[in-house]
């Protein structure tokens, strides 16, 4: 896809600001305890294992799945670069910001927010339309080298991230299965929003049935 040069600037600010607030948001869901996503649980397994930061393990983590891209002959973009450099470092400083709440009230309504802030978020980086992040330019390179379906690559690489995650001993809980419900629905209402290319945005819906 070509950008006109002066839509550039805009498009790397959204992208920095859409990693940022993805950061953000993977530390609220760590603060509230209540289960992560399938590949923060498996982040927040090895973190301990490998003596690294959470988030320092999250940038690893996708240099080691952009290196899984070369067989695939996947081409990297600025945003799948920043992603692995900006994601991770956020998250960090967040979860030294961010404290650990007493209430299950608290936590919940920390989970709620967390999940709503990641879609709106990845919504932002993925509308910049600057390269995709590496664990998705993993999904998409397996679909086209392989020909299998979207929906069967991805759900293969959440389980076997999830699994592993799990046996390292990340958090499975009621925040996994919020997340698994949710994230799609606000990821759809937040792309069209974020999308620079309007002829490429799609289309919501009209009313909110299998929205």
């Amino acid at each position: 896809m070509m950008f006109t040069h002066d839509r550039l600037p805009a498009r790397i600010a959204q992208l920095l600001v859409g990693l940022s607030l993805y950061g953000i948001s993977m530390a609220m869901m760590v603060r509230a305890n209540l289960g992560l996503d399938p590949w923060d649980v498996l982040h927040q397994g090895l973190a301990p294992r490998i003596g690294l930061s959470f988030g320092l393990t999250v940038n690893l983590v996708g240099l080691l799945v952009l290196a899984l891209w070369l067989p695939l002959r996947q081409r990297p973009g600025l945003g799948t670069v920043l992603n692995i450099l900006v994601i991770g470092t956020v998250t960090d400083v967040a979860l030294a910001l961010i404290p650990t709440p007493e209430s299950h009230v608290a936590r919940f309504a920390l989970l709620g927010f967390g999940i709503v802030l990641n879609g709106i978020a990845s919504g932002a980086y993925i509308g910049a339309g600057l390269g995709p992040g590496p664990r998705d330019g993993l999904m998409t390179g397996f679909c086209r080298r392989t020909g299998l379906p979207v929906k069967l690559v991805r759900t293969a690489i959440e389980l076997t991230a999830l699994a592993a995650g799990w046996l390292l001993g990340g958090t499975v809980g009621l925040g996994t299965l919020l997340y698994a419900v949710a994230i799609g629905w606000v990821i759809h209402h937040a792309l069209p929003v974020f999308t620079f290319d309007r002829a490429a945005r799609p289309q919501a819906p009209a009313s909110r049935a299998g929205a």
